[in-house]
């Protein structure tokens, strides 16, 4: 089993390789993935395996009751093994002990079961605008 870490450290350049993999786009190396969610998120949690950066989540807040996950990814040859769903509950706990109340999450239809089902996500009523 990978290790998972709270706020584990990752290079941008690997971070980018696996999100851009996950999301189907070539990867840009302009992009400072450590200053980003050092500067902007409560945290992030990294699964290893053989020092090999595998999954990967952000989770975002408002500063005060509300967390967000965003871009849980886990490499394709590691994916229906159980990491998503660890990197999901690590970030739930740990943003819990940050004093958040609540736990956000947006995905695409596919991804309804894994959110539902294996993390404990409820449907909630939302609203989103495409800017």
């Amino acid at each position: 089993m990978p290790d998972i870490q709270w706020r584990g450290n990752f290079a941008s350049d690997e971070l980018e390789r696996l999100h851009a993999a996950s999301f189907n786009r070539k990867p840009s190396f302009t992009w400072d993935w450590w200053a980003q969610v050092n500067q902007h998120s409560l945290g992030w949690v990294c699964a290893r395996a053989d020092d090999a950066l595998v999954g990967w989540v952000n989770v975002a807040w408002d500063g005060a009751v509300h967390a967000f996950l965003i871009d849980t990814v886990v490499d394709a040859a590691h994916r229906r093994t159980g990491i998503a769903t660890d990197l999901v509950i690590l970030a739930g706990e740990h943003a819990a002990r940050a004093g958040c109340e609540w736990l956000h999450v947006d995905f695409d239809a596919h991804l309804r079961e894994f959110y539902w089902n294996a993390c404990g996500f409820t449907a909630t009523d939302a609203g989103l605008i495409a800017l």
